[in-house]
C-alpha cells in the first residue's frame, strides 16, 4: 500500500471503523427525534436521501417512523452485511459524486451524519451546491459534524485521518453561505444518559460563568439544518 494522499488512508478504513448491526432501539428513536426529526420538521410523507449511511441505523429509524420513500448512498460494501434486508435493498454502494449525478428524483430532506467533515472546504461547497439541485421546494439538508468550537469535539474530529475540514458554528455558516444556503438551526447533538447530561449542563454552566470567552456550543458534535437561500435573500 502507498500512503501519499489523505484519501489513501481509506485503504485501511474498514479496519479502523466499528461496524454495528443496525438495530433501532428506543434510545435511538429518542435521539433522532430530538436531533433530526423535530428540528428539521420531518414528516412521514417526506422523501429522504442519506449520504454515508454507515450500517443503516438512521434509515432503519426512518422505517420505524413510517417513512417509506427513502434511499441511501455509501461507498463501503461491507456495511451491507450489517443492514436489515429492507434497508440494504434501498442503499446504493458506489462513488458518492457519481451516484448523486445519477439521481433523477428530488428529495424533501437530505441527511449527512458524520460525513461532511470528510470533504475539504472546496469539496463541501461543491457538494452542497450539487445537493441544492436535488432538493424539492422547501427542502432541507441536515448535517451532524464534530464541533471544533468545543474542547470535547476534538476527540471526534481528530480520531479519523480522513477528516479534511474542521467546523464550528461560525465556519459552517460561512461555508453554507458560499454554497447558497442559510443556516436554520445549529445546536449541540447531545446523547447518552439523561442524568449525566443534566449534571453536565450544571457543571458547564458554572464553568461558563468563569470564562471570558466560552464556546458558542459545548456539545462534542453539532447538528446543522440548512435551507437554500431564495433569490430575495
Amino acid at each position: 500500500m502507498k500512503f501519499e494522499n489523505l484519501e489513501d488512508f481509506y485503504q485501511v478504513y474498514d479496519q479502523h471503523r466499528t461496524y454495528v448491526k443496525a438495530e433501532v432501539r428506543k434510545k435511538h428513536i429518542k435521539n433522532f427525534d430530538n436531533q433530526i426529526w423535530h428540528p428539521a420538521n420531518f414528516m412521514s410523507g417526506h422523501s429522504v436521501l442519506e449520504l454515508g449511511t454507515g450500517t443503516g441505523l438512521f434509515l432503519s429509524y426512518l422505517e420505524a417512523k413510517k417513512v417509506s420513500n427513502f434511499i441511501g448512498i455509501d461507498s463501503d460494501p461491507k456495511t451491507l452485511d450489517f443492514m436489515p434486508a429492507s434497508i440494504s435493498e434501498r442503499v446504493v454502494i458506489g462513488d458518492l459524486w457519481a451516484e448523486i449525478d445519477k439521481l433523477n428524483n428530488l428529495f424533501d430532506r437530505i441527511v449527512l451524519l458524520d460525513v461532511f467533515e470528510h470533504f475539504s472546504y472546496f469539496e463541501g461547497r461543491r457538494l452542497l451546491e450539487l445537493l441544492k439541485g436535488r432538493l424539492k421546494e422547501g427542502g432541507k439538508v441536515i448535517l451532524r459534524i464534530p464541533n471544533a468550537s468545543s474542547p470535547f469535539g476534538l476527540q471526534y474530529q481528530y480520531n479519523d485521518l480522513t477528516h479534511k475540514a474542521v467546523y464550528g458554528p461560525g465556519s459552517i455558516r460561512h461555508l453554507a453561505l458560499a454554497a447558497g444556503f442559510g443556516v436554520d438551526k445549529c445546536f449541540s447533538a447531545y446523547r447518552g444518559n439523561a442524568i449525566k447530561r443534566a449534571i453536565e449542563q450544571i457543571v458547564l454552566g458554572a464553568i461558563k460563568g468563569c470564562l471570558t470567552e466560552p464556546p458558542p456550543l459545548w456539545g462534542a458534535n453539532m447538528m446543522v439544518v440548512i435551507s437554500p437561500l431564495s433569490k430575495m435573500d
